[in-house]
């Protein structure tokens, strides 16, 4: 299925007071671009999430959003010092009766000097990883999902555009096989008006009619342009993805025909269709660079 590099997802995981967020975003990019933001205790599972979404991305500027708390009875620890505790009351103890200020220090006065009571996180690596490859599996079905939703209807709308192309290059068939015929009849109208009928020289009024008629015929680039665009469909029905830069390939090569077409166009008729041809590629290029 066709993919826009354009998408979102998050994915969350709770469980025993641990709360896990990721959320994953991606514009456009020639290459396959992955910057993660973690807490920095958690940056022994960056290689494991960038591994996973590059098996899901191919093109793409992606930014990956990860977020833990852990409110759990496990992730916090607290510790007393001991020994600094007993210097506090040590030293607490002869200031009162250096000073004849009353000894009436209590237990939780203590603890809020300084040093005495720390809290610290004892994290199982082990199960964070598992839980938090819970979050990231949610939020790549997620992300995937919209990017293959966004493909799809810019697949929709490049589908129309061929054939509106296809209509044109029709019309466009449809008066070049009319113009050499047409300059044969001016040009030998213009010679017998400016010259007596008996001194027409019919061979070279040929040789004229072939030399225009190679000059402007557009046969070879109407048929490479039918060719292109038939991959080009075939693109678009099969939706293997990575697919954007073929796609991209084949725009500007059917670009290049139109530029072509336009510049042997001696037909005001052609002309007009070869701008609204360049208009319709143009709409598809920008699509086009969406596309994985």
């Amino acid at each position: 299925m066709i993919k826009s590099m354009t998408g979102f997802g998050r994915g969350k995981y709770e469980k025993d007071g641990r709360f896990y967020t990721l959320e994953i975003k991606s514009v456009n990019h020639k290459y396959n671009d992955i910057s993660i933001r973690m807490p920095r205790f958690l940056n022994g599972f960056e290689d494991k999430i960038r591994k996973r979404i590059a098996e899901n991305i191919s093109r793409g500027k992606v930014d990956v959003f990860v977020n833990f708390e852990n409110y759990s009875s496990q992730g916090n620890q607290i510790h007393f010092n001991i020994e600094l505790a007993k210097e506090y009351v040590k030293g607490l103890e002869n200031l009162a009766k250096q000073t004849g200020i009353e000894y009436d220090i209590k237990l939780m006065d203590l603890a809020k000097m300084p040093e005495i009571l720390k809290v610290e996180e004892e994290e199982n690596e082990e199960l964070i990883g598992t839980e938090l490859l819970i979050a990231l599996e949610e939020a790549l079905q997620n992300f995937v999902e919209m990017r293959q939703y966004e493909g799809q209807k810019l697949a929709e709308d490049m589908k129309k555009r061929i054939v509106l192309i296809e209509e044109k290059i029709q019309e466009i068939e449809k008066f070049s096989s009319t113009l050499v015929n047409e300059y044969m009849e001016k040009l030998e109208a213009r010679v017998k008006e400016l010259m007596k009928p008996q001194m027409v020289d019919e061979n070279r009024l040929a040789q004229e009619i072939v030399i225009f008629s190679d000059k402007s015929s557009i046969e070879e680039e109407l048929t490479r342009l039918h060719s292109h665009i038939q991959q080009f469909q075939d693109f678009l029905e099969r939706g293997i993805s990575p697919i954007g830069k073929k796609m991209d390939f084949l725009i500007q090569e059917m670009n290049r025909e139109v530029n072509t077409i336009g510049s042997k166009a001696n037909c005001l008729e052609i002309t007009n269709c070869v701008i609204e041809l360049k208009t319709e590629i143009e709409n598809i290029r920008e699509q086009v660079q969406n596309i994985e």
